[in-house]
């Protein structure tokens, strides 16, 4: 990842719900071009919600990662490979142990170009796959952060994967 005290010129953000967000995270920290990394919840109803909260599966929040990256060295259609590649899309609200539709797979787009991508994108992963993506394109709404213990959650116990 880009030494974060020396942000690019051009930054873009991009949002991923994928399962835990802290394996999701980790997965994107990794890669040349990241910028920054944050974990979240987004896509629900409630305003500022808690760990707790999002928990009980209430909310309508997905756990999720917001990415903040250096478009000249990594590209969105890079980005996305690498979620198709954490998790499997095709089950619904459902990651490995982790069940509820706050684990639910989803790319949350924050321009129309964005959008077009994430769609081929998918019409490309689906190509490959015997079972039907369940993973939502939806515009990118409010972004709480979680809490600071979540962020960065495997890296400061030296792990790399949840499970």
């Amino acid at each position: 990842m880009a030494d974060r005290t020396s942000r690019p010129a051009r930054t873009e953000t991009a949002t991923f719900a994928a399962g835990c967000f802290w394996g999701v995270e980790e997965a994107f920290r990794s890669l040349d071009g990241v910028v920054d990394t944050r974990v979240g919840y987004t896509g629900g109803q409630t305003e500022s919600p808690t760990y707790e909260e999002v928990c009980t599966g209430r909310t309508g929040h997905a756990e999720a990662v917001r990415v903040v990256y250096d478009p000249g060295v990594i590209s969105y259609d890079d980005l996305l490979a690498a979620f198709w590649k954490s998790h499997d899309p095709t089950t619904p609200n459902r990651q490995g142990p982790d069940v509820g539709a706050q684990y639910r797979s989803a790319i949350f787009v924050h321009s129309d170009a964005q959008r077009q991508v994430a769609e081929a994108s998918r019409e490309k992963r689906q190509s490959r796959l015997d079972r039907p993506i369940v993973t939502e394109i939806v515009e990118a709404g409010p972004f709480y952060e979680a809490e600071d213990y979540h962020q960065q959650y495997l890296a400061k116990r030296g792990l790399n994967v949840c499970h």
